[in-house]
């Protein structure tokens, strides 16, 4: 197979018309499958059946009133990169790109999360359940406090002892460098958060080719998710995985000693995964996939490999044995009055319109398309460019499916998936490539959902 889908050249008038009805289908399943969850989830919640959220399957509420003309910046800002993100992806120089895609899923992500003001962006980082909460019992002794993070688990903050040691532990490494303080926490995670843009489309291009990148770049940076790049902590979890597979699909491509290196690096991001978050674990699909279509050689994965046990290793000497730690998270997980007693049934679908949401309709209009690819693909066993960029999306939705499939993840997922959604984003760019009416209609999602619901992230 060369550079270009051949079969997408001789492609039919019927064919494309049964192509976009199928796309405009699963539009309107989208949409009619987030207002079902929604208004099921206001019937349990008036029934008294589900309490903890105000407004299910978002942990969050309504808004008594808009932020109206406060979102006028973010609404300019999606105006802009509408019109000059298609061109901008199309002739930029690659290495110029990069960076402004960077810069502009910054401006995006910050636009929106500034309509409730600019104490919005420290605002989530501020709440007594949050990391920062819980940097008190760190300072001490981060040694001890590793230790004996299992055994004292009970007594951490909400977020503390929902995840392993790492993502506090960053944070005290931020504050150790002199930049403490809440402010300079949200700095860092929508820094990194929104450097995944780039980090994904570097991926893109390893596996899929440049074009397939620039495809993608647009749809990556307008996102309807940058509502929880803006601050959660998982965006930094987003950029970790993101930058590891990046590394390792560079790697992949390269010759020499420094391909071992990249790769090295790579690894040891990855392997830093299941130390930021429990649920991370099936993120491991991407990276796989990148993998696959990139055929490293065997000295390079070697690499990869030496740099993937170096955070496990690290953390089992200084005493963290992480099968400890996910049965301890667990049984503080079943005994609170909290996420544990929601109804899995509920949010066995409610957590996929949270998806939905964050991905917006561009990527159901294009998850047709990216089925039929996978398919062909599997059928021919040969990979194309648009397969290749399907691959890595559909191993994202698969890692999704399986923690949505666990129960663990009941609720909450609008900032859980964003490590995983941003992948199944680039889909978007199999059915629109370069389109400004659907990069509208993304922004309009991401709009509309920060107008009418306030978000604790």
């Amino acid at each position: 197979m060369t550079a270009t889908d051949t079969r997408t050249q001789t492609i039919t008038a019927p064919d494309r018309r049964r192509a976009s009805r199928r796309g405009w289908i699963a539009v309107a399943v989208w949409a009619a499958g987030i207002a079902a969850v929604f208004a099921t989830g206001w019937y349990l919640r008036r029934a008294g059946l589900a309490t903890e959220d105000a407004l299910p399957p978002l942990h969050a509420q309504a808004r008594g009133r808009p932020p109206t003309w406060r979102l006028a910046p973010a609404a300019a800002a999606a105006a802009l990169l509408v019109a000059v993100l298609p061109r901008a992806a199309s002739r930029l120089r690659w290495r110029t790109l990069l960076p402004v895609s960077w810069a502009a899923a910054a401006l995006w992500a910050v636009a929106l999360a500034v309509a409730d003001g600019w104490d919005a962006l420290a605002a989530p980082l501020n709440a007594p359940t949050e990391y920062p909460a819980g940097l008190a019992q760190v300072r001490p002794g981060p040694l001890e406090w590793l230790r004996t993070f299992t055994e004292r688990l009970g007594g951490y903050t909400t977020h503390v002892r929902g995840h392993p040691p790492l993502p506090t532990l960053t944070l005290w490494l931020l504050e150790k460098a002199g930049l403490p303080g809440t402010g300079w926490a949200a700095a860092f995670v929508i820094a990194s958060g929104t450097s995944a843009v780039a980090a994904i489309a570097i991926a893109l291009r390893c596996a899929a080719g440049e074009r397939a990148a620039r495809a993608a770049v647009p749809f990556l940076v307008l996102a309807p998710l940058a509502l929880w790049i803006a601050t959660a902590m998982d965006a930094f979890f987003l950029a970790v995985g993101a930058w590891g597979t990046a590394l390792a699909a560079l790697a992949a491509r390269r010759a020499g000693s420094g391909a071992v290196a990249i790769a090295a690096a790579g690894g040891l991001l990855l392997g830093a995964l299941p130390y930021l978050s429990y649920g991370l674990l099936p993120l491991f699909a991407v990276p796989l996939a990148v993998l696959l279509l990139t055929r490293p050689r065997p000295r390079v994965l070697a690499g990869a490999a030496a740099g993937l046990v170096v955070v496990p290793a690290a953390f089992t000497l200084l005493g963290f044995w992480w099968p400890d730690g996910v049965r301890a998270t667990l049984d503080t997980y079943l005994i609170s009055r909290g996420s544990a007693q929601r109804s899995y049934t509920y949010f066995l679908f409610g957590d996929l319109a949270v998806l939905g949401l964050l991905t917006g309709p561009a990527v159901a209009y294009a998850l047709p398309r990216t089925a039929g690819v996978l398919w062909r693909a599997a059928r021919t066993r040969a990979m194309s460019p648009a397969a290749a960029v399907a691959l890595p999306a559909c191993a994202a939705l698969l890692g999704m499916v399986v923690l949505d499939l666990s129960g663990v993840t009941k609720g909450e997922v609008e900032r859980i998936w964003v490590p995983f959604a941003a992948w199944l984003v680039a889909a978007a760019s199999l059915r629109a490539p370069g389109s400004r009416w659907w990069l509208a209609a993304q922004a309009a999602t991401a709009l509309a959902v920060q107008a009418l619901v306030l978000s604790p992230w």
